[in-house]
This record gives C-alpha cells, sequence and structure tokens, in this order.
C-alpha cells in the first residue's frame, strides 16, 4: 500500500536531537528554540516568531490576543480543521461560518462584509493546500472595520501571496509542523506576529502567564505571574528536530511542488474534459505543493474512487467535513439551517492523493488515471 502521507527525514534530525540532550537543557526556548525562531523570522519577514507545540495552541494564543469575550464573533470559513474555530470558542467567541470560493477553497471574501456587526472582533483566512487566499481584500475590509486578521496558515509555509509569506500578512500567523505538514516535528506549531504591539503580550501568554522572557533578557531579576496564559512552549527535542527540516525546507519544497507539478500535467486532460477538477495555479500567488485533490463530479463517484484507489494499493484520503455541519456546532451555534452551498457540495466530492518525497508518482498517476476510466466506463453502462 502506497500510503497518503509519508515523512521524509533529512538526515540531521538525530544528530540535533543528540546535541540537545548533551547541551544539558531539554525544556523549552534553549538553543534549538532560538535558532527555530531565528529562521522563522529571516524567511518570512515577520517582527516575531514564537514556536508553539501545536499550531493549535498558537490559534490559542492568538485568540486571547485578540482579547476575545463571551459572544464576540469570528469570522472564517467552515471548511477547515476544528482548532480554527475551538481557539475562539474556548475564550467564549462564536465562530461565524461562511462559504468557499469554488475555484480556490479558500474563504470567500465577497461574503465577509455582509457577516459584519458590531460583535465582530476578527476574520481568520485559512488558506487552503498552501494556497494564499486574497489577502489583500480581507485586508481592506479589515481595516475598514477596524478589525483583526488572524491568519490560520497551518498548510502555508513556503508560500506567498504577492512575496509575501503566508502568515505574515494579516496581524497575527499560525504555522503547523505536524507529521502531515511539508516541514514537520511529529507536532509543533509557530506564532508569527507581524503587529508587534502584541510581541510583549504574546511572551507573557506563551510562558503561562509570566514575565520569565523578560527575566530571560535580564530586564528584571525575578520573573512572576504578569497574565493570563498556559504551557504553550515545545521542547528542546521537537526543536532540535524541526531545525533539520527548516534548514532543508527550501529543497523539500522544490521537491514536493515537482510532484504536484507532475499530477497536474498528467490529469489536465481530465480536468479540461469535466470528469474531475484539479487545483489551479495562480499568477500572485506562490504555493508549496502541500496537498494535491481532485474535485469529482458527485459523492459517488468520490466514494468510488477512493475504493478503487485503495484496492489498486494507493491511500486516498478525503479532507473536513465542514464545522457548521458537525454535533458541536449544531447543538451550540444552531448552524442547522445554514447553508453553504459551495463548502457542502465540495466537501463530499474531494479526494487527496498521496504527495510525499520519495513517492512512486508515476505509478500513483497511473493508478488514478485508471480508476477515473473505469468509473467512467461503469456509470455509462449503468445508465444504459
Amino acid at each position: 500500500m502506497i500510503p497518503f502521507n509519508k515523512p521524509f527525514l533529512t538526515g540531521k534530525e538525530l544528530k540535533y536531537i543528540d546535541q540537545a540532550n548533551n547541551l544539558g537543557q531539554l525544556a523549552g526556548d534553549g538553543y534549538f528554540t532560538t535558532e527555530c525562531k531565528k529562521w522563522l523570522e529571516k524567511n518570512t519577514s515577520t517582527s516575531c516568531a514564537l514556536l508553539t507545540h501545536s499550531c493549535t495552541a498558537a490559534l490559542e494564543i492568538a485568540a486571547i490576543l485578540a482579547d476575545i469575550k463571551e459572544g464576540d464573533e469570528i469570522i472564517m470559513p467552515s471548511f477547515t480543521f476544528v482548532s480554527t474555530a475551538n481557539a475562539f470558542a474556548l475564550r467564549g467567541g462564536k465562530p461565524i461560518f461562511i462559504d468557499i470560493n469554488p475555484l480556490t477553497l479558500n474563504i470567500d471574501t465577497k461574503l465577509i462584509e455582509k457577516e459584519i456587526t458590531h460583535k465582530t472582533k476578527a476574520i481568520v483566512p485559512v488558506h487552503y493546500s498552501g494556497f494564499g487566499c486574497d489577502m489583500e481584500e480581507i485586508l481592506n475590509i479589515a481595516k475598514k472595520h477596524n478589525l483583526l486578521v488572524i491568519e490560520d496558515a497551518a498548510q502555508g509555509i513556503m508560500s506567498k501571496y504577492k512575496g509575501e509569506s503566508l502568515g505574515n500578512i494579516g496581524d497575527l500567523g499560525c504555522y503547523s509542523f505536524h507529521e502531515t505538514k511539508n516541514i514537520f516535528a511529529g507536532e509543533g506549531g509557530a506564532l508569527l506576529i507581524k503587529n508587534k504591539k502584541f510581541i510583549e503580550r504574546a511572551e507573557f501568554i506563551r510562558e503561562k502567564g509570566t514575565n520569565r522572557s523578560l527575566f530571560n533578557r535580564g530586564i528584571t531579576d525575578k520573573y512572576t505571574w504578569v497574565d493570563i496564559g498556559s504551557s504553550f512552549l515545545p521542547g528542546e527535542l521537537t526543536a532540535a528536530f524541526l531545525l533539520a527540516q527548516m534548514e532543508n525546507a527550501k529543497e523539500i519544497t522544490k521537491e514536493r511542488l515537482k510532484i504536484w507539478d507532475f499530477y497536474h500535467k498528467g490529469l489536465k486532460d481530465y480536468s479540461e474534459n469535466g470528469i474531475v477538477s484539479i487545483p489551479c495555479n495562480q499568477e500572485d500567488r506562490l504555493h508549496n505543493g502541500h496537498i494535491f485533490y481532485l474535485i469529482h463530479q458527485t459523492n459517488f463517484k468520490r466514494d468510488l474512487f477512493i475504493k478503487k484507489m485503495s484496492k489498486k494499493g494507493v491511500m486516498v484520503v478525503f479532507h473536513y467535513i465542514p464545522l457548521h455541519l458537525s454535533p458541536y456546532s449544531r447543538k451550540v451555534y444552531k448552524t442547522d439551517n445554514l447553508k453553504l452551498p459551495f463548502t457542502e457540495s465540495i466537501y463530499k466530492r474531494l479526494s487527496r492523493i498521496p504527495i510525499w518525497l520519495g513517492i512512486d508518482k508515476e505509478l500513483v498517476l497511473e493508478k488514478i488515471i485508471e480508476s477515473l476510466k473505469e468509473i467512467e466506463h461503469e456509470c455509462k453502462i449503468s445508465k444504459k
């Protein structure tokens, strides 16, 4: 079975972990955490980067920085992972789910403004599959209504929108280094802070609400509890593993894009003939080859495709079940009557094919084309 995901090791991960152990500090904010922070700040041009133990943690820090309180509203797509909403729900905020643009699967910017009320505090664009949202339009709307922009760039490291790194375009941005991401550490994340007014408080929140960051810089001779917060730091072993990945980020991204381009070229005719839809390149956006998806004509064809690929030895998976359709959202946010037509249609028809360094991409493409042809043939026979 060709798995959906297979983590790529650069060869330096265990060496760096051994070095971290020999340095004698395994708790967070040691040498390797600092080196990861420097790498992020250099490669994204952000004002400040803070390593966290997950992207979820970064989003939770962002929600605290946004001062989310009971009843505050946060606009975001429904087609996203639960952490995007949960971070704000934990502070008493209410996610306002809106539809996606069917061409990009990102938040439909044309729908944002009509959902803004006096309770709205922030807009949270999610950069699906490493393709940037229309950030220029989102920033214009946010400025007009005095709203924060918090980017969920979990899938967006090494991607750019009009020359700017995803995650460093809004006020705050969040990365994931989960095992399924291009650059990974098993678990892990980072908060990017473009708006400098949030830096000091973010450091406090990340360190359990203490001013330990000032103590470490020699600004205070003791550190104490100054704010709310939690333990959001990763350990040094995680950071050591991650640094090995970061140092090879450009090469990893380049190789993933080769696989993505190979799929795109190989499936172009099937897309043009309407058998499936595939992602489209956008001139003002550079993506990172994180996901290659197919959008099938029907839910039946999608499910049949996944089954056929499994029988051929290739693992293909679906993606998010929209949050507004989830049991929790229906119970708490009363979203039963919320209609998001593109989200509801696409999630039932979307499949993701394997894309990882070292994959036999020729074999995978061959199996994909075989399966698509078989499905079309079987459907024609059933109609007769």
